[in-house]
């Protein structure tokens, strides 16, 4: 998703797309049981003009009623570069996407190609990408993808940050702090409404954040959630409950964000994943680990997914050096010239946003 030939191929599709807008662009499309493998009629063929003028079709195919496996194939990848269920037919979702203007989409390039000289800077042998609108993570080493994972990112509310910087260090088995924020907006109001509730989510109160352990009994849960939260530290321990679940990868940065594991797992299955506190939560996250440590002393596959098992705490340094960048791009092409393109989640397009907080406080991130 980003290189040091990502501005250069952007620049290329954006001339190719001012060169549609010139021409006039394209139309709506609307979903209809004639858009899908079998069907046939006017409604086709005028999908095969709109997969033509952005390049998803030869032009040699553009004639025909016909909804064969060809354009099944090109709708496919419509799909796939619009980050869409890929069914190969125009479903709703497909229509709506296929129905944003060619001017629309040149703009979305544009506000995207401003960003691409500070998210490529220092693009060293071996980094994590992570593509916050597209929910997508790829380990790079040596400018090749070693593995791709899904990831779980901020909600709209609760935005993930844009930063670079170096990871420093893995956490086996973290135990998870929690914000103040959580505290206030979750934590105290389940309390309210089951104390049980803590012993389920594994979470031990203490008398400040190196006080002693306090008994849940003790509190007086009528005060104020801001009161609670400024007098008394939540930890989560170790095991299936756990926020961060079997490890959590850290980068030091000002916003109190890390990479992690999740019980939920569940939620990689949806296709727009905005469902963090700000936080980066990981699919085959043992497979990533694996390859940050890079073996480091004995450290590998089969030995993390055992540590993990364990529920043991363990924390391990980072030797190598192996940098992170976590970036915000909506539109960007790839290797075959083609623009993928991806939801401005946080509505930041157009507003010259490059790096830091979209919106709100760094303070409170949760995962």
């Amino acid at each position: 998703m980003l290189s040091t030939r990502s501005a250069q191929a952007l620049e290329s599709a954006i001339k190719f797309y001012e060169r549609i807008v010139r021409g006039g662009g394209w139309g709506r499309t609307s979903a209809s049981r004639s858009l899908r493998k079998g069907g046939k009629g006017r409604a086709v063929t005028a999908l095969r003009r709109r997969l033509a003028i952005e390049g998803y079709l030869p032009r040699s195919a553009v004639d025909g009623e016909k909804y064969d496996r060809v354009v099944a194939q090109a709708v496919a990848g419509f799909q796939q570069n619009h980050g869409l269920r890929v069914t190969g037919r125009v479903n709703k979702a497909t229509a709506a996407a296929m129905s944003v203007s060619a001017r629309s989409k040149l703009e979305t390039m544009q506000a995207n190609l401003i960003r691409l000289p500070e998210y490529t800077k220092d693009l060293n042998s071996r980094y994590v990408l992570v593509n916050i609108p597209a929910a997508k993570l790829e380990a790079v080493q040596s400018n090749r993808v070693v593995s791709s994972h899904a990831v779980i990112v901020g909600k709209p509310e609760r935005p993930s940050p844009i930063v670079t910087s170096e990871i420093s260090e893995i956490n086996f088995n973290p135990y998870w702090h929690s914000p103040k924020s959580i505290v206030i907006k979750d934590i105290v109001p389940k309390v309210r409404k089951s104390k049980s509730i803590l012993k389920k989510m594994q979470i031990k109160i203490f008398d400040g954040y190196r006080g002693p352990e306090v008994d849940p009994r003790s509190i007086d849960w009528r005060a104020p959630a801001e009161e609670i939260a400024d007098k008394y530290h939540f930890r989560q321990e170790p095991g299936g409950e756990n926020a961060m679940a079997s490890v959590k990868i850290n980068f030091r940065n000002k916003f109190s964000v890390y990479m992690h594991d999740t019980p939920t797992k569940t939620l990689f299955q949806e296709n727009q994943r905005y469902f963090s506190s700000g936080c980066v939560r990981v699919e085959d996250v043992h497979q990533l680990t694996s390859w940050v440590l890079g073996n480091q002393d004995g450290w590998n596959l089969r030995q993390i997914k055992s540590v993990a098992r364990s529920e043991d705490r363990i924390d391990v340094a980072l030797k190598g050096k192996v940098a992170v960048h976590w970036v915000y791009l909506t539109a960007w092409a790839g290797p075959d010239g083609m623009v993928r393109f991806r939801p401005d989640i946080y509505d930041l397009d157009g507003t010259g946003f490059i790096t830091g907080q979209p919106i709100g406080s760094p303070e409170g991130r949760a995962g």
